[in-house]
């Protein structure tokens, strides 16, 4: 049985990853509108910028645009599946059954998303290095392309893949502790 404080702590986790999960899916969303402009009026956006500033701007790199448009919309999907499954994990500790096969698998396959979003974010670096090189000549361009190592994120799936064996061990032995009842 949980107490006061904790469940307010539950609800508000709850409550977060509701939030999280409407925010990542409206931000896909708008990326899949920023797709299809790129696609199908990539040269209305090529005439806009020629009117604009000159032939010192080249056309619009479109397939690095929708390249970085399809892995942010990527990891927006995977970071949508991170906090369903958190979700999932804090209705079981509510219940107060935490230590189950299957938030040792949420665990698990949370570790896994977050790895995926860090490999991305490789060739996402490099195509938005494209594109910021192509702004480079506009006057009123400051996009800056941050390419620096995350030595957070690569510790939260290492504490993740552990958290998922800590999780599966308890489950193993909440079973045999069962069986011996």
């Amino acid at each position: 049985m949980t107490d006061k404080p904790n469940d307010m702590l539950l609800l508000a986790g709850k409550v977060l990853t509701i939030i999280m999960q409407g925010l990542t899916a409206f931000g896909a969303f708008i990326l899949f509108i920023g797709g299809l402009v790129v696609l199908f009026a990539s040269n209305m956006i090529n005439a806009e910028v020629t009117a604009e500033h000159g032939d010192t701007v080249g056309a619009l790199p479109v397939l690095p645009a929708l390249g970085v448009i399809a892995l942010l919309f990527a990891c927006a999907a995977l970071v949508f599946l991170f906090f369903g499954k958190l979700r999932a994990i804090i209705s079981t500790v509510g219940e107060g059954e935490p230590f189950v096969p299957d938030n040792a698998e949420r665990l698990n396959l949370m570790a896994w998303l977050l790895l995926v979003v860090q490999v991305l974010a490789i060739p996402l670096v490099g195509l938005a290095m494209l594109l910021a090189e192509w702004a480079q000549p506009m006057e009123d361009s400051d996009i800056t392309v941050n390419a620096g190592f995350d030595l957070t994120s690569i510790l939260m799936v290492i504490i993740l893949f552990i958290l998922a064996r800590v999780f599966k061990h308890g489950a193993e032995m909440r079973e045999d502790l069962e069986g011996t009842v």
